[in-house]
C-alpha cells in the first residue's frame, strides 16, 4: 500500500503519517530527507525526532531515496518518508546537474514494486500565486509533476488542512 500525504506547512500531514505508521502494526522505518543547514531547520528536525517513537528505525538520506526504499522495504515494514519536497529541494540544489532526473526516475521506477506499506509526506506548494524567481517556479512545477506521478501509482492520496485529512484517492483508515 502506497499513500501520498499532501498538505501545506503545519497542516498536520506529518502527524497523520506518524499516526498511520503507528497504527500499521508493522515495524516502522522513518526516512528523513531534511538537512540541517541552519539553526531553524535544526530545531524543526529536533522537534520531529522528539515526536517519533524510539523503536522506529531512522534513516537520514537527502538524495538517494529510491536506494534507501529498496534497501529497507519488507512485507512486515511500514516506511514513512518525510518529506518529498525537502528531497526535491536537495536534488534541485545539487551540484550534479543530472541528480534530479536520475533520482526522480529511480524513485518512480521503484515505487510500484515495493513490498510492505509506504507513507510519503509532501508539501503542496502549488495552491498559491506563481512565484517570481526561475528556481522557485521550477521547484513548484517539479513538485506538482512529482506529486501527480506518485499519486498515479499510489493506492491512497490524502490532502491535510488544519489537521483534517481529506481522502482524494482510496479510503482513510
Amino acid at each position: 500500500m502506497r499513500t501520498l500525504i499532501l498538505g501545506g506547512a503545519r497542516s498536520g500531514k506529518s502527524a497523520l503519517a506518524e499516526r498511520l505508521a503507528s497504527e500499521s502494526a508493522r515495524d516502522v522505518v522513518y526516512v528523513a530527507t531534511a538537512q540541517a543547514g541552519d539553526a531553524e531547520m535544526a530545531t524543526r528536525i529536533a522537534h520531529h525526532r522528539a515526536r517519533r517513537p524510539q523503536q522506529w528505525l531512522c534513516v537520514e538520506e537527502p538524495i538517494r531515496l529510491a536506494e534507501v526504499l529498496r534497501e529497507h522495504a519488507r512485507e512486515h515494514r511500514c516506511i514513512l518518508v518525510d518529506c518529498l519536497t525537502l528531497w526535491l529541494s536537495n536534488l534541485l540544489g545539487n551540484a550534479d546537474e543530472h541528480a534530479f532526473h536520475r533520482e526522480r526516475t529511480h524513485l518512480l521506477d521503484t515505487l510500484p514494486n515495493l513490498p510492505g506499506e509506504l507513507l510519503m509526506v509532501s508539501n503542496e506548494v502549488g495552491l498559491g500565486i506563481v512565484p517570481l524567481g526561475e528556481l522557485t517556479r521550477r521547484f513548484v512545477d517539479e513538485a506538482g509533476r512529482l506529486h501527480q506521478a506518485i499519486a498515479a501509482v499510489s493506492e491512497r492520496v490524502v490532502f491535510v488542512a488544519a489537521g483534517l485529512p481529506l481522502a482524494l484517492k482510496g479510503n482513510l483508515p
